[in-house]
């Protein structure tokens, strides 16, 4: 299975916010959408990601204030992109190794969706499933 068949699954739209938003503004994005995570796009480029994470490592530990704080200074500027054709394996790697749960997906340097570690886990059950009721059809035949 490949990104692109997520997506397809699950939608390709993309939530974002500017690097000048507060944190409060972009959290209060990603409670109206239900989101864990929004991406910075400024003038179509992706610039970066601001996740549940981020917030709480970097505001609410710190004890700054949401209100007051840009999202520039707490999203996370390395952001690890996939393509719409990689596969769920090579996903799952990038995610355990860089220790993200979110990939922006990226078709000609343009932001064409996002998966989540639960999307591809969803996948990867889905696809058990399947080979599990393929598997016990062959035996029962």
């Amino acid at each position: 299975m490949t990104v692109n068949q997520i997506l397809s699954t699950k939608g390709k739209e993309v939530y974002s916010v500017l690097s000048t938003n507060t944190v409060y503004e972009a959290l209060t994005v990603m409670s109206e959408k239900n989101i864990g995570a929004i991406l910075i796009i400024e003038d179509g480029i992706l610039k970066g990601v601001l996740s549940e994470r981020d917030y709480a490592r970097k505001i609410v530990l710190k004890a700054k204030s949401s209100k007051k704080a840009l999202v520039h200074e707490i999203m996370e500027t390395e952001v690890f992109t996939v393509k719409p054709s990689d596969n769920l394996d090579y996903c799952m790697e990038l995610m355990s190794t860089k220790r993200v749960r979110h990939l922006p997906v990226l078709e000609n340097d343009t932001v064409i969706g996002i998966i989540s570690i639960s999307d591809v886990v969803k996948a990867i059950i889905e696809i058990q499933k399947d080979t599990i009721q393929h598997l016990n059809s062959y035996i029962t035949q």
